[in-house]
């Protein structure tokens, strides 16, 4: 297997160049050009703003070169994998790598319970009361919780850290509050760290596809709101970047297939375009030959063996869960397949495949002080 995501610049790197800049622990290799950017510019507030689904392949479709995002991109660097919000935005908030955190996909085989858990919601998958599941959240905060740089901020250093977004406790209600909450954060006195998150383009696009022209409005009207904020700000260095890309979908639906689903013993899980699928003793043979006679022109497919050896998931401590979520098989769509069944929903545009228009985000940085000169 070949691993295009680049672990010792990604998603986990930034967080932990930003962990060090505040002198917080982290666990993994930093990047040089953020850690001498951050030490010659010393700025008090450090921002990162991570707009959902909003790839670097998005960006080349609705926004000219002379754009304010195109002009302060730096790079294009990966996302971990798989290419999705799950995974990536809890990279990005711990400094951990998927195979540490366990965080894998939209939804997860929770052993202990022997379900297949919508991982956010906590609820079964398929069950479309959305019932929510007590020992799924109790599972989660045992195995799969992890202190968030901000955390560790707050709790190692002399500075502060805080999280902006429409979860969690102080949760903003819509775009502008959450822009005026990092304007107000960042005009307090002491040196800080804020990560801020939104959920589009990703939640739009979902819906649209990537093509729509509201897409470009939604990407326009944030790349406006930070300029702006941008302009208010002084010492600051903020961060612009996603936690995957998108591209526009064609479903597998698996129930026309039922000599296939035959093999299986559980749910199909992780996302639907990187599938982890669970086989009846005694029918690999039996699941591999069907898996090549429909899907192989679509899907690339991996033995749990294979996966782990590979490093796709991360380096680091693997979580105590890791193993056990992968069950027998991975299948990642290389094309614009995905799978669909019970309790996965038909969508215009997907992630967590492996093509470069899911795997690679934009780094935009942005010095306040630069542009207020």
């Amino acid at each position: 297997m070949i691993v295009k995501n680049n672990y010792n610049e990604c998603l986990t790197n930034l967080a932990c160049s930003i962990a060090k800049y505040f002198g917080a622990s982290y666990k993994h290799n930093t990047i040089d050009y953020i850690d001498k950017l951050l030490e010659e510019k010393n700025p008090k507030n450090v921002v990162t703003i991570l707009l959902d689904g909003m790839g670097s392949s998005i960006l080349n479709k609705h926004l000219s070169k002379n754009s304010f995002f195109m002009k302060h991109k730096l790079k294009d660097i990966t996302t971990v994998f798989p290419a999705t919000t799950v995974a990536a935005t809890t990279s990005m908030r711990t400094g951990l790598n998927p195979c540490e955190t366990g965080m894998l996909g939209w939804t997860m085989y929770f052993d202990d319970l022997d379900k297949i858990i919508v991982t956010f919601a906590n609820t079964e998958k398929g069950d479309e009361t959305w019932t929510v599941i007590d020992e799924s959240i109790e599972y989660k905060n045992k195995y799969l919780k992890h202190k968030e740089v901000t955390d560790r901020i707050n709790e190692e250093t002399e500075y502060e850290g805080y999280r902006v977004t429409p979860f969690y406790e102080d949760a903003y209600q819509n775009i502008d509050e959450m822009y005026e909450k990092i304007e107000i954060l960042c005009n307090k006195e002491n040196k800080k760290y804020i990560y801020a998150y939104n959920d589009e383009p990703d939640h739009t696009m979902h819906d649209l596809g990537t093509d729509s022209d509201l897409i470009k409005k939604i990407i326009i009207k944030r790349e406006n709101k930070i300029h702006n904020l941008a302009k208010k700000l002084k010492d600051t260095i903020i961060f612009v970047v996603a936690d995957h890309g998108h591209l526009n979908e064609e479903d597998i639906f698996l129930k026309e297939y039922p000599d296939f689903l035959e093999c299986l013993k559980r749910y199909p899980s992780i996302e639907p375009r990187a599938t982890t699928f669970f086989v009846k003793d005694g029918m690999k043979s039996n699941f591999e030959n069907l898996f090549d006679k429909y899907f192989k022109c679509y899907f690339d497919l991996y033995t749990k063996e294979d996966v782990i050896k590979s490093g796709l998931f991360g380096d680091g401590e693997e979580n105590p869960k890791f193993r056990s979520q992968l069950g027998d098989y991975l299948a990642i769509s290389h094309t614009k397949k995905a799978f669909i069944y019970d309790g996965d929903s038909p969508l215009s545009s997907q992630h967590a495949g492996y093509t470069d228009e899911e795997l690679y985000v934009p780094l935009i940085i942005i010095d306040t002080n630069e542009e207020n000169n």
